[in-house]
């Protein structure tokens, strides 16, 4: 039988390479989400590696210039709900759902924390800071402080908007930016998620 070439080119063969580093990480992903769900491995561990593979995600994927990630999975039919949903979010479960551990309580230095974490964002959004690579770690570590805020209520609305922002900006490349209406909503929403914490918390002393 002849030999099925899949590639004539140095630059072809690397497009195949690429696309198997990406279907690797997608599937490591699939299966680490489902070692987490069952217990099998402890939050700390799960969180760096879960880190470790969507930083490796976003990097593969703009060398075969950033497939669907739902196409690329139904065209090898991949079975991977689990990963498609991490890396739709951009970030770990446990900073997701607010079960980082060390993470939790409403001490002082929690507290001294997350309001930190506020006013950082803040300052950046008003000095016109709009690109995805800056604004994607700050609203990640203000969903991290706030989930892991226990005083604060279930109900909570500014989690729900923090983590929708997150997916947004995952959507997007690391060298986009916010345009201005964009930026000046997101301020806004920042602005009254920090005002109702506030008052949140001094009802609570």
């Amino acid at each position: 039988m002849d030999e099925i070439k899949l590639y004539n080119t140095s630059a072809e063969r690397e497009v195949y390479e690429n696309k198997a580093a990406l279907y690797a990480i997608v599937m490591s992903l699939e299966y680490l989400e489902r070692a987490f769900a069952h217990d099998s491995i402890s939050a700390p561990e799960y969180t760096a590696e879960c880190n470790k593979l969507l930083l490796q995600c976003k990097t593969v994927s703009q060398m075969v210039n950033n497939p669907d990630l739902l196409k690329f999975t139904q065209q090898y039919r991949l079975s991977c709900s689990a990963a498609l949903r991490r890396l739709e979010v951009g970030v770990p479960s446990t900073i997701e759902h607010g079960t980082a551990s060390g993470l939790t309580g409403n001490n002082a230095k929690h507290v001294a924390k997350t309001v930190q974490d506020f006013i950082t964002t803040m300052d950046a959004l008003s000095m016109n800071m709009r690109s995805v690579d800056k604004l994607h770690p700050l609203l990640t570590d203000l969903l991290q402080s706030v989930n892991a805020a226990s005083f604060l209520p279930p109900d909570y609305r500014w989690k729900a908007s923090f983590r929708d922002w997150l997916i947004r900006l995952n959507k997007m490349k690391a060298s986009d930016e916010l345009d201005e209406e964009q930026s000046r909503q997101l301020m806004f929403e920042v602005e009254q998620a920090y005002a109702d914490f506030k008052n949140i918390l001094d009802s609570h002393e």
